[in-house]
């Protein structure tokens, strides 16, 4: 018996490795082609940002945050810092003395008035400028140009039983969550655009939902 469980078990092993995420090499490809250029056109941007955020607010330029990426595997996730460096315990603090605010945070795991975000910060989400540090990520083959949002740990289990689709690919950039109302959208109908687009993934919708992206970002009253 002893050989056939280790057989198995090396049979697992390889196919874990030899497992690919949604689109394998055409959509990494994109990727590599779209980030790349995304980086060069943004070069200017890329400097005066972290300049901005040193005169106006000091401290750290970028901000890191743990995500679960393809297959469970989790990842330092960057964006251009836009809260307040204490930013955990101000919501701590903001959630328990405002149950109005806690009900929200529980259902959408995002706040309308949220106090950890600096006044520069706030440019930076209307714009969706902070998360073009993101772009180093799809270039590590950490996150994809296109996919689900990135979610924390504790996030993933709000999905149920789609976290299966989730896992099978990269979390994007962008997705169908950006482009069909964003933070206007309740977090059920997140899961439920993230599970529709693994199921019926095409390299031709990724470049759809890319050239939606643009006029989305434009959308002010539908970002944080």
């Amino acid at each position: 018996m002893e050989p056939d469980l280790c057989t198995a078990s090396l049979d697992d092993d390889a196919r874990s490795e030899s497992r690919q995420p949604l689109g394998g090499w055409a959509k990494r490809l994109l990727d590599l082609i779209v980030a790349s250029t995304a980086l060069i056109l943004a070069g200017p941007i890329l400097v005066l940002i972290p300049l901005l955020i040193k005169a106006t607010t000091g401290g750290p330029v970028l901000f890191a945050h743990r995500r679960i990426g393809f297959d469970g595997k989790a990842f330092d996730c960057y964006k251009f810092r836009t809260m307040v460096p204490n930013a955990e315990e101000v919501l701590e603090q903001h959630l328990r003395c405002n149950p109005q605010a806690a009900q929200e945070w529980a259902a959408n795991q995002k706040l309308s008035c949220d106090p950890r975000i600096l006044f520069f910060g706030k440019m930076l989400r209307k714009s969706s400028l902070d998360e073009l540090p993101q772009l180093f990520n799809v270039l590590r083959g950490d996150m994809s140009c296109v996919g689900p949002r990135p979610v924390v740990a504790d996030e993933l289990q709000r999905y149920g039983a789609a976290s299966h689709e989730y896992l099978k690919t990269r979390p994007g950039l962008t997705g169908l969550w950006q482009i069909n109302g964003r933070n206007t959208t309740e977090y059920s109908h997140r899961v439920l655009l993230d599970t529709q687009y693994v199921r019926t993934w095409s390299l031709r919708r990724d470049l759809s939902i890319l050239m939606r992206t643009i006029p989305a970002m434009m959308k002010f009253d539908q970002t944080s």
